[in-house]
């Protein structure tokens, strides 16, 4: 985890930021219009999950990665399932949407938990990227420990959870950006 990681961390700062800016949009929405929210969330976590899926596929190819190469392709290839049977399913996953969320958050959770954990020597503030794992992580546990909460409570707590995700994930890469000024 050299310079070559260094660079790719460089680079990628805009990534965050963009991710949570998105993130922070969605939670807006969500809770702006909760009772027209379920197919919408349906349709907005599967925009967000091809994208996410995309960008990881896209980065596991890369030689510099700070996790495991099996994990990275994992995640994108469930974001990227997800993505699709949101638009191909949109009725049908609305009802199995809290479990796939589940599992979907709980991957994302232990992905930037880890990622977290790996590139804590190389930037200041990887506790954020971590916070926002353990966020995606027990709100991953809590829809899998009671199913019986309902779509429009739950477009609720995942439109606050994304506004700290995405708060989260812009602080993390403005620190990203102001560490790669520093190590220009």
């Amino acid at each position: 985890m050299g310079s070559r990681f260094q660079m790719g961390l460089r680079r990628s700062w805009w990534i965050f930021l963009l991710y949570g800016l998105l993130a922070i949009v969605f939670g807006v929405a969500l809770l702006l219009w909760p009772t027209y929210s379920v197919m919408a969330l349906v349709m907005a976590f599967g925009v967000l999950s091809l994208a996410d899926g995309v960008v990881s596929l896209a980065s596991a190819i890369r030689r510099d990665l700070a996790l495991p190469r099996w994990l990275l392709a994992a995640y994108a290839l469930v974001s990227i399932g997800f993505g699709i049977a949101a638009f191909m399913w949109p009725v049908q996953l609305a009802t199995a949407m809290l479990w796939v969320i589940a599992l979907w958050l709980i991957l994302a959770g232990i992905a930037r938990i880890v990622f977290a954990i790996q590139v804590r020597k190389l930037i200041r503030g990887e506790w954020l990227l971590a916070l926002s794992g353990v966020l995606a992580l027990a709100l991953g546990i809590l829809f899998l420990a009671r199913p019986d909460i309902g779509l429009v409570a739950i477009s609720v707590w995942v439109g606050i959870g994304a506004l700290f995700y995405g708060a989260l994930q812009i602080l993390v890469g403005m620190r990203m950006r102001s560490r790669a000024r520093l190590t220009l």
